[in-house]
């Protein structure tokens, strides 16, 4: 089995998952990831819509499962066989903002524990590092703003990355960013004055 990452917006795949794909001849992935890599599909290939995820483990081994984003980051990857990575929301998050990514934290808060993730990005902060939040529809980034009041940071929402209608909006812990998309993910960096 492969588990290939479709990036997270149109235009992201790989050569390789391109290559994948096209050689497919059983293809398993959401809605939105099908309609990603649609053109890529070949014409024989069957193409199947996950409607049980806990079923993915027991798939031929022939099988291509396509993950949004890239696979090992809060993807497909955990299914094991091959896996080819996407570009991910992170990649795509920092070369928006024009941040380096190299000492980031990452934060899984897809489906977790808000507070904790909340907790987990002040400790972070704190030690000057660079947090990449995976958010779902109801983090609440005003929560988040009022457990960063009063350091010197900023955040940025990172909304429908790879999309046309692609937006990024920056804020601060005083004047919070609000998103306006269900789907979105944060940065939050300390201002260093190195």
């Amino acid at each position: 089995m492969k588990v290939v990452g479709v990036g997270c917006g149109d235009g992201m795949l790989t050569e390789e998952a391109v290559a994948a794909i096209s050689g497919a001849r059983l293809i398993y992935g959401s809605g939105r990831a099908i309609d990603r890599v649609r053109q890529h599909i070949n014409p024989d290939c069957t193409v199947k819509v996950i409607t049980d995820y806990k079923a993915l483990g027991h798939l031929p081994d022939d099988a291509v499962i396509l993950s949004t984003g890239d696979p090992l980051l809060a993807g497909l990857g955990y299914l094991g066989g091959e896996i080819i990575c996407g570009i991910s929301s992170l990649q795509a998050a920092f070369a928006a903002v024009g941040l380096p990514w190299s000492t980031v934290s990452v934060i899984d808060a897809h489906g977790r524990d808000h507070a904790e993730a909340i907790c987990d990005t002040v400790i972070d902060c704190r030690r000057n590092r660079p947090v990449f939040i995976i958010a779902d529809p109801k983090f609440p980034v005003p929560e988040l703003a009022e457990a960063l009041h009063g350091q010197d940071i900023s955040i940025y929402i990172c909304q429908d990355l790879g999309e046309p209608h692609e937006r990024i909006i920056t804020g601060t812990p005083e004047n919070p960013p609000v998103p306006d998309s269900n789907l979105f993910c944060c940065i939050v960096s300390p201002n260093r004055t190195e």
